[in-house]
């Protein structure tokens, strides 16, 4: 697996964290998207695979996605 695999697959988790988010998940679903996504960025980092400028730039981007996403749907 590629570096931007790896980086696209953060993304998509943490996608999935803060829409669970929005849409007012039960706490389990929640605790276990967080728990997932903590646990892979963690491994990501620990093996060296990312550092953590790069890490936090794909967390900002995915979470400013949904965002956006979700203003756009508001808006319609």
């Amino acid at each position: 697996m590629s570096k931007n695999e790896m980086l696209e697959r953060v993304r998509e988790l943490v996608r999935q964290v803060t829409e669970a988010r929005f849409e007012g998940a039960m706490y389990a679903k929640l605790a276990r998207a967080h728990g997932y996504a903590d646990g892979y960025m963690r491994a990501l980092l620990d093996a060296g695979l990312v550092d953590r400028d790069t890490l936090l730039r794909a967390v900002s981007e995915a979470r400013r996605e949904v965002v956006e996403d979700d203003t756009d749907r508001v808006a319609a």
